[in-house]
């Protein structure tokens, strides 16, 4: 118990509430009523026609360079227009994908004393918790997680990944390793759309010396989600977020031109998207984009978001390619383990961050 002391109250398991039959929300998870999603029905500002693009990668530095030049293009304008895209044909088995999905529900199922072993702090977020950022009363969001690093490799300790189910640390392992080549892909393809050489993002981030991490969230059901969110209004701190979402249960919403948008995940497919240190090394060409996570009173949800990131202590900066006298760089450098410790202390809060890191040109 002396771990979760770390907090600034004592920490509270989400899904104990909901396993509890609670019939309302607790004060502390009510949001203001303006970041609540009830004043998002259809016919206000959320739009049910429209979704996030599908990019099919399948072409993807393959031998038919039309076909290669149409998939830059296509993730271009993702990049460009959304932040946001879901990736098909993209490399990853789509059993390893599930297996690994299931293997963490079945984490998530096991009994609070099992979990509590993994208890987090906010020193690394290593482990198991039920919070982001340490400010004493915040409002809360309505899940758990679970978050491992798993780059760099001295950073990788698996006797801190869940030793149940059985199969757990394995498929992580392996899941961990298949992401990684498939954020690399996506990085060359969007250096190269940028006008930069194939591997300047690469580069940029450190090389061979990026980090990378896995959160899992569980968002139990909830009696009143109409008043609370599973996740808080954001943009991601890091490189690249790739999100497995829940098969069947859609949560995630995605901002655009004002309006929220629910993203219907396509089956086998992964959501990527732009975080805040590849909207600075683009010099804002391509922008990280608020989303957040709504829940619902009838199922829970599993998703795990796998974060690329940049080498901690790089000085995170626009491209000298992409600054001229007409666009001058927009922001000021920033290492990554200065910028994540803010969010770390903060918790989600739009794009607060990056607009923070903007030079004054």
């Amino acid at each position: 118990m002396n771990h979760l002391l770390c907090w600034p109250e004592p920490v509270v398991r989400v899904q104990s509430l909901s396993d509890n039959g609670i019939r309302t929300v607790p004060d502390r998870y009510i949001k203001p009523v303006n970041d609540r999603p009830a004043l998002l029905k259809p016919g206000s500002n959320i739009d049910e026609h429209v979704d996030i693009p599908v990019v099919d990668l399948r072409n993807l530095f393959g031998k038919d360079r039309a076909l290669h030049d149409e998939t830059l293009r296509r993730i271009s304008s993702a990049c460009r227009d959304w932040g946001f895209f879901q990736a098909v044909n993209h490399g990853v088995s789509h059993e390893l994908m599930k297996h690994t999905r299931d293997a963490w529900r079945e984490f998530f199922g096991l009994p609070l004393e099992v979990k509590q072993q993994y208890a987090n702090s906010p020193s690394t977020y290593e482990g198991y918790g039920s919070r982001l950022g340490v400010e004493r009363g915040a409002k809360l969001d309505w899940s758990d997680y679970f978050f491992l690093n798993y780059l760099p490799v001295t950073l990788r300790n698996q006797s801190k990944w869940p030793a149940q189910p059985t199969p757990c640390r394995e498929l992580v392992a392996e899941y961990g390793a298949e992401v990684t080549k498939l954020c690399e892909r996506l990085l060359k393809a969007m250096s190269i759309s940028l006008g930069l050489r194939e591997g300047h993002l690469q580069n940029a981030l450190g090389g061979d010396n990026v980090g990378a991490c896995l959160r899992v969230n569980f968002y139990p059901k909830c009696p009143q989600p109409e008043l609370t969110l599973g996740l808080s209004s954001h943009s991601d701190p890091g490189c690249i977020t790739v999100l497995l979402p829940d098969h069947d249960v859609a949560g995630l919403q995605v901002c655009n031109n004002g309006k929220w948008i629910t993203v219907k995940p396509v089956p086998n497919a992964f959501i990527i998207n732009v975080g805040d240190q590849i909207q600075v090394l683009s010099n804002a060409i391509y922008k990280s984009v608020e989303h957040r996570v709504i829940v619902n009173s009838e199922k829970d949800r599993v998703s795990l978001a796998f974060f690329y990131n940049p080498k901690g202590d790089i000085p995170i900066q626009p491209a000298e390619e992409l600054v001229h006298e007409d666009r001058p760089a927009l922001y000021n450098p920033m290492t990554f383990d200065e910028y994540r410790r803010y969010i770390r202390m903060n918790g989600p809060c739009g794009k607060k961050q990056i607009e923070s890191l903007k030079s004054n040109v």
